[in-house]
């Protein structure tokens, strides 16, 4: 029995290896939980290749493990300088990294992240990813280590020659860094009409609507899109949080909600806890005290510290 188990175990080591880089990005891509494992056994089989290293630093930032992350990145670019994935992934890793640490510990990252992500573009101009993180670097940094206005509106033109709706976007972010509400929106319309298939466009242009509380035109714009795509899992969500915002519509909302519970979810959507939060305060502004308990228990057996749920449990 013993060796049975043993030769199994070397079954599964040997498939786990086996991965090729191309199968792990495809895995990353997919939200398969497999990729971790395979990515850390691939750089594990090729200790100086810098692309595995890159690949597990992906893996690691995906994967919420930030520390780890950054070590790998650091590993990576130490393998390969000018390797732009390289760059790329351990700026994001710096980034996932710089949230959870004190203030302190921000000061000295900061600049590592803003390096990496200046030589990726360096390296490679035509990534817009690291550009829209630089923009967001230099709108949030002091001067002091190297943020700007006039640095973030240097990078919205670069992505704009490359990329006319991201361009919209990138300069959306500036005027909300402005409080130029209204010229973000138009800055969203715009990026929207550039490229109307864009899913992550169209939802930036729905919750600016929420944001503006133009609910008339929230609505609007989810129905279209749940009318056009029944499996948009985020139209769905918006349409029920839009009722939650407004205090409109709430049976829409609520059947909205209710079909999202339903579809399978990507990498980015919110996850269930967060529909059944929001489908409790809906029962709870139409009076349906008995089905808001139930939706807010439901949110808080998926996460039991989940606070917004809690607070809203505790006053019904």
């Amino acid at each position: 029995m013993k060796l049975r188990l043993f030769v199994f175990a070397l079954m599964i080591s040997a498939a786990v290896q086996a991965a090729t880089p191309q199968e792990i990005s495809a895995q990353l891509q997919a939200g398969d939980k497999r990729a971790l494992a395979n990515a850390e056994a691939y750089a594990k089989a090729n200790p100086n290749n810098a692309e595995a290293w890159a690949l597990l630093t992906r893996a690691r930032v995906l994967q919420g493990k930030s520390e780890a992350a950054v070590t790998a990145g650091e590993k990576a670019v130490a393998l390969a300088p000018n390797s732009a994935q390289a760059q790329f992934w351990l700026g994001n890793a710096y980034g996932k990294r710089i949230g959870e640490v004190g203030m302190m510990s921000k000061m000295g990252m900061a600049p590592k992240l803003r390096d990496a992500f200046e030589k990726t573009v360096a390296l490679d101009p035509n990534n817009l990813d690291a550009r829209t993180a630089l923009l967001q670097f230099y709108l949030q940094a002091p001067a002091m280590i190297g943020g700007g206005k006039d640095k973030a509106l240097v990078q919205a033109r670069e992505i704009g020659k490359r990329d006319a709706a991201r361009g919209h976007l990138a300069r959306a972010q500036i005027q909300l860094a402005d409080k130029d509400n209204a010229g973000a929106l138009k800055s969203y319309e715009a990026a929207y009409a550039a490229k109307p298939s864009d899913a992550g466009i169209r939802l930036a242009l729905g919750i600016g609507y929420q944001q503006a509380e133009r609910f008339n035109d929230a609505f609007r714009h989810f129905r279209t899109w749940t009318a056009q795509d029944a499996s948009a899992g985020a139209a769905w969500y918006q349409l029920g949080r839009t009722s939650v915002l407004s205090g409109q519509n709430l049976e829409e909302g609520i059947a909205a909600l209710q079909k999202y519970l339903k579809l399978p979810h990507g990498a980015s959507e919110p996850a269930n806890k967060h529909a059944y939060y929001r489908l409790g305060q809906l029962y709870a502004k139409s009076g349906k005290k008995a089905e808001a308990r139930a939706a807010f228990q439901s949110a808080l057996k998926l996460d039991p510290a989940y606070k917004e749920a809690k607070a809203e449990l505790a006053k019904l």
